[in-house]
């Protein structure tokens, strides 16, 4: 266990917060497609479902590439592990901005999916070596929100950029800061504090003695796990859908904004969130309590969503309704200190993959879902090239966010509270 007095200086924060840009890198990958989805539609001359499965093959990469992170990060050099994942995925990015094949597109996506894998578990990784546990959702909910910053950067930054670039060297400049990124992980992340490298030989001996598929077991039917992977993964769904793809389609279709005011509107959820992931955590460690706080936030965000949905808004209702969605939604940020609280220390990774799996899982069924709901409905209708869909369209496509928000809520009644305590 970290001592708590290395949280006292500077090298702790350099080195977990340095590793956390990869975080922030992929959230500018999961949620450009936001700002760039009409030049996509365009330039590949797609229908809203295949724009969505497009998006959505970086997260079946992600789903797909979860299972082994978790092992490799418990297992291998964490430093190590993050440079050859972020040098796939900015490798797929340029190559992406460069591709005029729709194949090819979903391949260069589908390596993006990669580095996901591993950017937010290498953290968690990181930062319980370096953190003592009392902390540690107070750092992890910092370290959510340098990926919510990622996502903000991907909306009115990304749409500006795009703007006067246009989608091909946005996405090409994306790669460069990637690129820039691995140069400073390189050169700042250390994989354990000096006093804590006997401890790390144990836990790998500990791992050895297990065997791959024991450990894989423990985490993998471990109900606490999927509890917490449910209700952060449902309680994601605003990025997923808003954040992500389809909130800036669907403020200016349905409120006729501009592209540029509508990124400027969604990126108050990331704003939300922000705000809420630390203060989420700071106030779950203050009360010593896990599950109620996740209660609160849920409840709070199934009666905004429903708002949302049925009341007639404006503009300065729309940023302070997707700005209050962030913040409540934020709350899903303490099912991972729940989750490592709940399982052995040798296992961080791997448990904390459950909720990561729960979470991609949301990216790879929500976002094709969304679109295949707009098309069922649509009347054929294009207006520069990008097809045109209805207030009801919308409107019945997004029923699916305070569904998904009653089950977290379930979820989270099934959760054991731990008291910000290892469970032994």
């Amino acid at each position: 266990m970290p001592d708590t007095s290395n949280t006292s200086n500077l090298k702790p924060w350099l080195v977990c917060f340095t590793a956390a840009l990869f975080f922030f890198y992929e959230f500018i990958q999961m949620n450009m497609f936001n700002v760039l989805s009409a030049d996509l539609l365009r330039a590949f001359n797609m229908t809203a479902e295949q724009l969505g499965t497009l998006s959505a093959y970086c997260f079946y990469a992600t789903i797909l590439f979860l299972l082994p992170a978790g092992q490799l990060l418990d297992r291998y050099s964490t430093r190590k592990i993050i440079l050859i994942a972020l040098g796939i995925c900015v490798t797929g990015t340029a190559c992406l901005a460069l591709s005029y094949s729709f194949f090819l597109a979903h391949v260069f996506r589908f390596m993006t999916g990669i580095g996901s894998a591993f950017c937010f578990l290498s953290s968690v990784r990181l930062a319980s070596r370096w953190f003592h546990p009392k902390r540690l959702a107070l750092v992890l909910g910092l370290i959510v929100t340098m990926a919510m910053l990622g996502g903000m950067v991907a909306q009115a930054p990304l749409s500006l950029l795009n703007h006067y670039l246009g989608w091909r060297h946005t996405v090409l400049a994306i790669a460069g800061l990637g690129f820039f990124i691995l140069i400073l992980i390189f050169c700042f992340v250390q994989d354990y504090p000096a006093h804590t490298q006997q401890e790390g030989h144990t836990h790998r001996t500990q791992l050895q003695a297990m065997g791959y598929w024991r450990t894989l077991l423990t985490s993998y039917l471990n109900w606490q796990n999927w509890m917490g992977g449910l209700y952060t993964g449902l309680l994601n769904l605003p990025i997923v859908i808003l954040g992500s793809l389809w909130g800036g389609l669907y403020l200016q279709q349905v409120y006729h904004f501009s592209s540029e005011k509508a990124a400027s509107i969604t990126s108050l959820l990331f704003l939300g969130l922000i705000v809420g992931c630390p203060l989420a955590g700071w106030i779950s460690d203050h009360m010593g309590y896990r599950r109620r706080p996740m209660l609160i936030g849920g409840f709070l965000s199934l009666i905004l969503i429903l708002g949302l949905l049925y009341l007639p808004l404006s503009t300065l209702q729309l940023y302070c309704a997707f700005f209050l969605l962030g913040l409540f939604t934020s709350a899903q940020v303490i099912s991972y200190p729940t989750i490592a609280e709940s399982n052995p220390s040798a296992l961080t990774a791997t448990a904390v993959s459950v909720i990561s799996i729960s979470t991609q899982i949301g990216y790879a069924i929500f976002q094709p879902l969304f679109g295949k709901v707009l098309d069922v409905f649509w009347d054929g209708n294009k207006i520069n090239g990008v097809p045109f869909y209805s207030t009801y369209s919308y409107h019945l496509a997004m029923m699916m966010l305070p569904a998904s928000f009653v089950v977290a809520l379930v979820a989270a009644f099934f959760i054991k509270e731990t008291y910000c305590k290892k469970i032994q």
